[in-house]
């Protein structure tokens, strides 16, 4: 199979890397708009060749799109309309699906289209952070899947189980707003911890000297590319300012009863979030 990789990154390049190594992937075309990118992942053997991505989807039997989210809404109707009438499939790899749906749900192409969302990832960009087995053993989601074709669905549902992933069905908009709590805001919070941290850093030169683990672990996610981050925030804005919205919420409780000094209250709440181990377990 020759599949095209747009986007070669932390999550495309780490696709290529297993899916050649466990010989789904024959041929490997990577398309990137940053030369660098695409040098590397040849001199490196994550892609066979590069090439724009009109030649690479006409090339290719599988399109996968793993560039911001922003871009794969722009890049997936010219896609469509160049593999309708034809076996290829395409699948978008974005972590939203608001957009992309209402993009391409009235297409007569729509079939050959599997939206999926691989919940796996590190703070690291470009073709230098890909890793093997980045996917394996976690959970990826097939959003609106009765609106795909059963060949196509069946080819990526395969690709899936290749790289060892289990695989959840929701729709689009459910998909959203799920990730807005359980993703896109873990990122708001670290970004925001970390610009509160360089803020008083500049009065007082020694507050990272003293970070530790906890910190560390906390802000880790604040290292992520703004590039990737930036079209994730403005694209899921609705169920985000949702999510916001209640964590400012609770973050408030904790400073009244901070303020109050009330013990038994801060503890009350510590237990009550204490119960997240049994989903997390």
């Amino acid at each position: 199979m020759t599949i095209t990789v747009a986007g070669i990154g932390l999550i495309g390049g780490s696709l290529m890397l297993d899916l050649r190594k466990r010989k789904f992937a024959g041929r490997i075309i990577g398309v990137d708009n940053n030369v660098q990118h695409r040098n590397i992942a040849q001199l490196c053997g994550i892609v066979d060749e590069t090439d724009t991505l009109e030649n690479a989807v006409d090339k290719s039997d599988l399109i996968l799109l793993c560039t911001p989210v922003s871009s794969n809404c722009e890049m997936l109707p010219g896609i469509l309309d160049r593999i309708e009438g034809t076996t290829k499939v395409v699948c978008d790899m974005g972590s939203t699906k608001g957009s992309i749906a209402r993009i391409s749900k009235n297409h007569p192409a729509r079939g050959r289209y599997v939206a999926a969302h691989p919940m796996a990832g590190t703070e690291y960009s470009g073709p230098l952070a890909a890793v093997g087995k980045l996917f394996d053993y976690k959970p990826v989601i097939i959003c609106d899947p009765a609106l795909s074709d059963l060949d196509a669905r069946d080819l990526v549902e395969n690709m899936l189980k290749v790289l060892n992933m289990r695989i959840v069905y929701m729709n689009s908009a459910a998909h959203d707003v799920h990730v807005a709590y359980i993703s896109h805001i873990s990122h708001i919070t670290s970004f925001s911890l970390a610009l509160s941290v360089l803020e008083k850093e500049q009065e007082e030169e020694n507050i990272l000297t003293l970070a530790g683990g906890g910190f560390e672990s906390t802000v880790r996610l604040a290292k992520s590319n703004s590039e990737t981050w930036a079209p994730i925030f403005a694209e899921n804005a609705e169920y985000i300012i949702e999510a916001i919205d209640t964590y400012i919420e609770k973050m408030n409780l904790f400073r009244q009863m901070i303020s109050s000094r009330d013990m038994e209250g801060l503890k009350s709440l510590m237990e009550e979030a204490n119960k997240i181990r049994k989903i997390l377990n």
